[in-house]
């Protein structure tokens, strides 16, 4: 099953610009869910935002599509923050705005950033081949050297790793099972190497970054948990986020997540899924976060306030002679109108979240999404719709003049 995580940023970004609207299709919600529509005060101008849009994105929540959303819009252009949906199917409470979710692979720009927090430290070399600091991870078929570079941009040509399952059933069945980071590689690694040489080619796996997990605990001594919080969320100051582990619930607020699935006579049965253990994709998706933090992240880690400078350019900087790459250490760029767009998307049954920005912070969103379709290829009304706000300037505001416009 291909989830839209792998292209969320640009898919949504261009796609919802050119759908439109889309309305809200009927829901058997709790009754309560019709009220349950927050955004509060703005704390700076927004009239480089469109209000309105983004009150109607989120509006359409509670829908067969989601049953909660948090948005959070910032930047020169204004300040805008808004939540819509329960909070649980059962009893219909209004979604809590501040809750904690899985971010799925946002975890991705968490480890970029603490690999190059560790180069820029000379711990670690980019240049270097992980076969040298992995020597017992990988077989003699790895004859041609894979930089820590080319995994943090997945141009390595290693093969994606097993889970724990092909399709939902599946994997629903072991979800409070332990695949671990170790077996998950080695199980890559066994596979032997794509038929494309590193570097020539990208391919978006999350291997890439659950190796880049075992190379920070090697090159450190310490777990990767431990020196992601000291080197990327102590200084992002990201109070409210966490590595679960093997633990499969969601400590502090939270508000469920739900997964729609076909039954065989063809009705769909609406499954919570907040309980997961999640630790077989570890460093490439295991974090849960807020809104709140993960807007912190994006705008100290742009500022160069956790990254030095000199490695932070990793993260702005797609591979060169690799046709059509839009990755770099961490991040997918993708181009809207005459501006340049910078996040990272992801999902795990029950949740979905992007963070995105241009790189001057003129704009940025982050948003949390239960989507009930969490892991599919195919859009989501409210993603899209939530996406297409987040961007859309108002019609005065986009003229060559006043604030708005210089901020570009």
């Amino acid at each position: 099953m291909r989830a839209r995580t792998s292209s969320a940023l640009a898919a949504s970004l261009v796609l919802a610009l050119a759908a439109g609207p889309l309305a809200a299709p009927a829901f058997a919600a709790p009754p309560a869910a019709a009220s349950a529509l927050s955004s509060g005060p703005s704390e700076h101008r927004t009239d480089g935002l469109d209000e309105g849009a983004l009150r109607a994105a989120i509006g359409m929540v509670p829908n067969q599509y989601a049953t909660a959303a948090l948005v959070r819009v910032g930047g020169t252009d204004g300040t805008w923050r808004g939540s819509a949906g329960v909070r649980d199917l059962a009893s219909g409470r209004p979604a809590l705005p501040h809750a904690r979710f899985r971010a799925g692979s946002i975890t991705k720009v968490v480890t970029a950033a603490t690999v190059l927090r560790l180069a820029a430290q000379d711990t670690i070399d980019l240049d270097a081949s992980v076969q040298g600091y992995l020597p017992d991870l990988f077989t003699p078929a790895f004859d041609q050297p894979i930089s820590v570079r080319q995994l943090l941009n997945h141009t390595s040509g290693i093969k994606p790793g097993d889970g724990l399952g092909d399709d939902f059933a599946e994997v629903y069945a072991h979800r409070f099972d332990t695949l671990t980071p170790q077996q998950v590689a080695a199980s890559a690694v066994a596979k032997g190497p794509e038929d494309f040489a590193p570097g020539t080619r990208q391919q978006y796996l999350n291997i890439n970054y659950t190796i880049l997990g075992l190379l920070i605990e090697k090159v450190t001594g310490r777990s990767y948990a431990s020196e992601a919080t000291r080197l990327v969320l102590r200084p992002a100051g990201m109070h409210h986020t966490s590595f679960p582990g093997t633990d499969p619930r969601i400590h502090g607020p939270h508000n469920r997540g739900y997964q729609s699935v076909e039954q065989p006579d063809g009705t769909v049965e609406t499954v919570d899924v907040t309980e997961w253990n999640q630790a077989d994709r570890w460093a490439a998706r295991d974090m849960i976060s807020t809104t709140a933090d993960l807007e912190q992240l994006l705008t100290k880690l742009f500022q160069g306030r956790i990254v030095p400078r000199p490695e932070l350019e990793e993260m702005f900087t797609t591979p060169a002679g690799v046709p059509g790459a839009t990755r770099s250490a961490g991040l997918e760029s993708q181009k809207v109108g005459d501006q340049v767009f910078w996040g990272k998307s992801g999902s795990r049954y029950g949740y979905s979240a992007l963070i995105a920005g241009t790189r001057d912070l003129g704009r940025t969103f982050v948003y949390s999404v239960n989507a009930t379709d969490a892991k599919s290829a195919n859009p989501n009304p409210v993603i899209d719709a939530i996406t297409a706000a987040a961007v859309k300037r108002p019609v005065s505001a986009a003229e060559p003049s006043g604030t708005a416009a210089a901020a570009e």
